[in-house]
């Protein structure tokens, strides 16, 4: 999965896990940006009565880099307040919730956004915005999607922002990669699995039908270019900007007697972050996990020998008989993939890809770079820039985009081309999908901010 459960220690911090992230240019409104973290991953709809919501006690931001120092240059903080309307029911809601200040909904969840800029100044943009309910069901709550475009919210300061529940648009075949490494479409030819399939099998969405907590951002694309320009040409390095997001607790937790409360105390410290898509989840050891969740982009020179030489990448040829031979005459050399070193660290430069480039310098990080001179995408391709859409990822990520299908394409040696036109890639490389496309997705994209579909509801989704 893209970062639902990357790390031994933040899988069982769910209200921390930063699961998917997306930037890219707002179709709906071309002069700006959408930003969206997802957190709080693999909801079940139908888990009452204690509904899912984000932490009261996480810090969660969303850095913006706009001089590819992997520094923040912009940085937006949300912070969560639940609060109880009546302490002598169980139920989340007592009646139907038909509009945001409905005296029917017991818990409901506030938030503030606070900006801050790369000299540490403060702007709190807001201070009591209020996320939707979760969807609890048709009956107590019957026009759901209305309730949730109520708590879209226009900030004076001219972003556009939304916190909740929406449901999970990625789609990942978890059953099938964490079987040892199994591709359904090539699941016959399997060192293993042949033994078991004598067919290429298809794809099953392991998150189907489950919820995430997202935080959306829509930002005018002039606050968070460098200079504050309205305009710049795709080659120019100010056109590049680098995303991330991250969650924090606080280093020390003191509680109090019972009936007291918590008192907490110390400094924030990072627990989760999130830039690519499947970074941690597949590149870094598992004794490396935990470590890298708590470090900034800046700091990720540390793994690039990881994505220098992925293990996956080792793996296919093995797992795979007769598959990938040109892959694993390339492993053979023990060359650095530059190919990956470019799409996942540095960014692609120019000349690289004709009217392309996503580089804004040489530092090695872990962010979603997006090239925001690059227009909306007439017709998306999911398979983005590898596809021939230089819209799509690795510029920045879309919710449709198939970024584990791009992701494994890139492993398995397809765009190392890119780098060296002598090397051929394997007819499999180049074919490898796992029907990871949004059309496999039961969930809906919204036409307008923010964008992830109406969360599934609990009576018509009961597990």
């Amino acid at each position: 999965m893209s970062s639902h459960r990357e790390a031994p220690e933040i899988s069982k911090d769910p209200v921390a896990d930063s699961s998917d992230l997306y930037a890219f240019i707002s179709h709906d409104e071309p002069d700006s940006v959408t930003i969206i973290a997802n957190y709080v991953p693999l909801q079940i709809p139908a888990s009452g009565p204690n509904f899912f919501e984000f932490g009261d006690d996480v810090l969660y931001e969303i850095h913006i880099d706009t001089n590819g120092d992997a520094r923040p240059d912009i940085t937006y903080q949300f912070r969560f307040r639940t609060e109880l309307r009546n302490n002598r029911t169980f139920l989340y809601n007592t009646g139907q919730i038909e509009s945001l200040d409905s005296e029917n909904w017991n818990r409901r969840q506030f938030y503030s956004v606070t900006r801050l800029d790369s000299r540490g100044k403060r702007t709190e943009l807001a201070g009591r915005l209020q996320c939707p309910p979760c969807n609890v069901g048709t009956i107590s709550i019957p026009d759901y999607a209305g309730l949730a475009e109520d708590a879209v919210h226009k900030l004076k300061s001219g972003e556009k922002v939304f916190a909740g529940q929406r449901a999970d648009a990625f789609f990942v075949d978890l059953g099938s990669i964490f079987d040892l490494g199994t591709l359904r479409p090539f699941q016959n030819k399997h060192l293993v699995g042949q033994k078991l399939f004598n067919f290429a099998g298809k794809a099953v969405n392991a998150t189907d039908r489950t919820n995430v907590h997202s935080i959306a951002l829509q930002i005018p694309l002039h606050m968070v270019r460098r200079g504050g320009r309205n305009r710049v040409g795709v080659k120019d390095a100010g056109a590049v900007i680098g995303v991330w997001t991250s969650a924090s607790r606080r280093q020390v937790e003191v509680r109090g007697k019972k009936g007291d409360g918590d008192v907490v105390v110390g400094p924030q410290v990072q627990v989760s972050r999130l830039g690519n898509p499947l970074f941690n989840e597949v590149i870094v050891p598992m004794a490396e996990k935990d470590k890298w969740n708590s470090l900034p982009p800046s700091e990720d020179k540390r793994f690039a020998e990881f994505v220098a030489n992925p293990e996956l990448a080792a793996l296919l040829p093995v797992l795979y008989p007769g598959l990938f031979d040109n892959l694993a005459a390339l492993n053979k050399t023990r060359q650095p993939r530059a190919d990956l070193l470019a799409i996942l660290l540095t960014g692609i430069p120019d000349g690289v890809i004709d009217g392309f480039q996503n580089s804004a310098g040489r530092v090695q990080a872990d962010m979603l770079r997006l090239n925001t001179a690059v227009p909306p995408a007439a017709h998306e391709n999911a398979f983005g820039v590898v596809g021939g859409d230089i819209a799509g990822f690795p510029n920045g990520r879309r919710i449709a985009d198939d970024v584990v299908s791009i992701s494994l394409r890139a492993i398995a040696g397809a765009t190392v081309p890119l780098v060296d036109p002598r090397f051929k890639p394997d007819a499999a490389a180049t074919a490898v999908e796992q029907g990871l496309s949004i059309k496999n997705v039961s969930a809906k994209l919204l036409g307008k901010f923010p964008f992830l579909p109406t969360p599934f509801d609990g009576l018509n989704n009961p597990s």
